[in-house]
């Protein structure tokens, strides 16, 4: 078997990685990179082999990062299978859709400005046609703990990784010449005892592991009191009359949000009368996705749906598609909690909403999930003065608030565990910042650790 890096390598974003075994070129993700000006202008470079040498593309999850350069893979030639879960591809025709929205009016926008400059014009990284077209590569559909075979001699098995719906983990075996060697592509972990999704599946062990180190450096705050913290944080805003601006990550973030607010509205922790907007048509477009697939849900969650129970609905939701009721809620000088994408204020609809509201003093911003370097939330996180948004430097007075217990990510304390479980011979850790991987490197002393760069190949 080997394996080479073409992305989320000493960095967290653009998940990439070829394995080539049995005469099969098979491709682990194809995500896009997210964060600085010089990572986006990264996207269109070459991916690093040729789109039309991969038979078969794995999908982990439908996350941005891991799934939004398909389109731009079967433009520039791949003709090969995409196989991931029933949910996963939901998720991902959404998420390409909205991905190739978004880049066609930023080249517009660009466009607009560009011919009265006389500047070149720009061209989406991707349509909307590319990402429909992308779709129709998407073959056969995994089912947990089911093995599928890519190859005579090689077989791929996707385990529930917890993370968001759909999420997995892929076991790859290949049996040659009478020997068998086997690799495990962690995708990204979910973090344990959530109220939505179902722990991690811990997959059998193997030779050689490829695990994300997102927060390979540090340790989650309890689920129980991260609740706890957010509904403080609105109760204090509602107090001081202002609106309460959540990034929010449109696929598992916004329904463990809404399954959270719903649980204290009706144990009263919330005020009955509480409104919330969700506005953002890719996250109300998966909370629709969300309702179809018990297979990844916890029993407590499974449990409320066959009692005839909505876990995502509460009394004062508001749902907002149109672009048009979106600009009407930054007429809302108070008393709204709005969840906007995109999570790390990288685009979207929250920008708008945080340059409404970032200089009110009586307003807050609730970031509840990671925040990549060169990103809005990343500055505002490390205390940022003022920011820039639509060509405006907005001074930042509204209350900041980091509640990380809501991650979808494990933190070290279970990636260690997880890890030790497999018990490895190679372990590659990719999809984390350096500090972050260096310190989890640091705690692994019965394996040997590679830190790939991009482009590295390594024999498994």
């Amino acid at each position: 078997m080997k394996l080479s890096f073409h992305g989320a390598d000493r960095n967290v974003t653009g998940s990439c990685h070829l394995l080539e075994a049995q005469g099969k070129r098979v491709l682990i993700d194809c995500g896009m990179f997210q964060g600085s000006r010089e990572l986006d202008e990264e996207n269109a470079e070459d991916f690093g082999f040729d789109p039309r040498s991969i038979d078969l593309l794995l999908l982990t999850h439908a996350h941005l990062d891991h799934c939004g350069r398909i389109p731009l893979l079967v433009k520039r030639g791949f003709r090969g299978e995409i196989i991931t879960t029933a949910a996963t591809r939901e998720l991902t025709r959404v998420v390409l859709l909205d991905s190739a929205h978004l880049q066609e009016e930023e080249a517009e926008r660009h466009n607009r400005h560009a011919n009265r400059r006389g500047d070149s014009q720009s061209e989406p990284l991707y349509t909307t046609l590319d990402a429909l077209n992308a779709m129709d590569a998407f073959g056969r559909t995994a089912t947990y703990g089911q093995a599928i075979e890519l190859a005579p001699g090689l077989v791929a098995t996707f385990f529930d990784a917890g993370h968001i719906l759909g999420s997995a983990s892929i076991r790859i075996e290949q049996t040659a010449a009478g020997t068998r060697r086997s690799v495990i592509f962690s995708g990204d972990l979910g973090n344990s005892g959530r109220a939505v999704l179902r722990d991690p599946q811990l997959p059998p062990r193997a030779d050689a592991v490829v695990m994300e180190t997102t927060y390979g450096d540090r340790l989650h705050k309890p689920v129980d009191a991260s609740i706890a913290e957010l509904f403080e944080a609105i109760g204090d805003t509602l107090h001081r009359g202002g609106n309460v601006i959540i990034p929010t990550f449109a696929l598992e973030r916004a329904q463990e949000l809404l399954y959270s607010l719903r649980e204290g509205i009706e144990t009263a922790k919330l005020p009955g009368s509480l409104q919330v907007f969700l506005d953002s048509p890719m996250a109300i477009s998966a909370t629709e996705i969300f309702r179809r697939h018990p297979e990844c849900y916890s029993d407590e969650i499974n449990a409320l749906f066959r009692r005839g129970k909505d876990p995502f609905s509460l009394p004062g939701l508001h749902f907002t598609r149109e672009a048009a009721e979106s600009m009407a809620l930054n007429r809302l000088t108070g008393g709204a909690v709005i969840m906007a994408g995109s999570g790390m204020a990288t685009g979207g609809r929250v920008r708008h909403h945080l340059r409404h509201n970032l200089w009110r003093r009586e307003s807050s911003v609730v970031f509840v999930g990671y925040a990549a370097r060169g990103t809005l939330a990343r500055l505002l996180i490390d205390g940022a003065k003022t920011v820039k948004l639509f060509g405006e430097e907005i001074p930042v007075h509204a209350k900041l608030h980091t509640i990380n217990g809501f991650s979808a990510h494990a933190d070290q304390r279970e990636l260690l565990a997880w890890h030790q479980a497999l018990g490895p011979e190679q372990t590659i850790l990719v999809h984390g910042d350096p500090d972050s991987m260096d310190a989890f490197a640091a705690k692994l002393t019965s394996t040997r650790v590679h830190r790939p760069s991009q482009g590295d190949v390594l024999e498994i």
